[in-house]
């Protein structure tokens, strides 16, 4: 059997889109994690596939390239909303959720097969520290710690180590390493649980890395630009004074359609 997909990336996140409106795609894991390798499959950091819906105007189901499934992804929450905007779903505020709850996201423009997104994340409600590191959940667990210079850090090595380290993060932990770079501006690497390496780009990553910098260091300050390896995102928020408390935190960043395809169920 022939199935329909498309594939879209979000600064350099990439993801295999399908659009499961009528049941005939079963995710299974090894299937998916097939389907994201990039040497046997189309190749991603994810795989999306959007559903039906009696409430919102459709679902997310989120899985990681390993083929788990995930609760939820910043930069591929995205990329859907727009995967919904070219299949005429919704209007320009889409309505939609996902494992960790419901997510409105807003067309902010489109030139082409691309466009910006805007997303609603999860509140952020507890954060935890230690010895030069902090960790919260931001739709997924997030590990933040700060360092002088980003190149020299090995972050598949360190990041690997620090997200397996099940007596801290007994359900593993996203890794993000972050060097403030002025006020409201920061850079970040990320070493991704479910993909198991350094991507281009994280979207609760980066808006992890925002409130934190928040919360450790720029208290007056909740609007951050976020400099990724595949380019450029945006995170605002409010915070509740002197509490761990965020509320209204939108991600935003550019979203495209790379290219469309079909695969043969039966080759993966």
């Amino acid at each position: 059997m022939l199935t329909l997909f498309a594939k879209y990336e979000g600064a350099g996140n990439d993801f295999i889109l399908i659009d499961n409106r009528e049941g005939g795609f079963t995710p299974d894991p090894q299937r998916i994690a097939r389907l994201c390798d990039r040497h046997f499959g189309i190749g991603a950091d994810g795989l999306m596939t959007l559903a039906r819906s009696t409430e919102e105007d459709c679902t997310m189901r989120y899985f990681n390239a390993d083929g788990s499934e995930g609760e939820m992804c910043g930069n591929g929450a995205r990329c859907f909303a727009l995967f919904a905007e070219h299949l005429g779903i919704g209007g320009e505020h889409k309505y939609f959720r996902a494992v960790d709850g419901l997510h409105t996201a807003t067309i902010r423009r489109t030139k082409g097969l691309g466009g910006s997104v805007e997303l609603s994340m999860g509140d952020v409600r507890t954060i935890r520290s230690g010895a030069g590191w902090w960790f919260l959940n931001t739709g997924v667990p997030h590990y933040v710690e700060f360092v002088e210079e980003l190149d020299p850090i090995d972050v598949c090595g360190r990041g690997r180590a620090i997200r397996y380290d099940t007596e801290r993060f007994p359900q593993g932990t996203n890794v993000n390493f972050v060097r403030i770079t002025d006020k409201g501006r920061i850079s970040v690497r990320t070493y991704e649980r479910g993909v198991e390496a350094e991507t281009l780009a994280c979207g609760t990553g980066a808006t992890a890395a925002a409130i934190i910098t928040n919360f450790v260091v720029q208290p007056d300050t909740n609007h951050y630009e976020i400099t990724v390896p595949g380019g450029v995102l945006s995170v605002r928020f409010s915070r509740e004074p002197h509490t761990e408390h965020y509320t209204d935190i939108r991600l935003t960043g550019p979203a495209r359609r790379v290219f469309e395809g079909r695969f043969e169920t039966e080759n993966f």
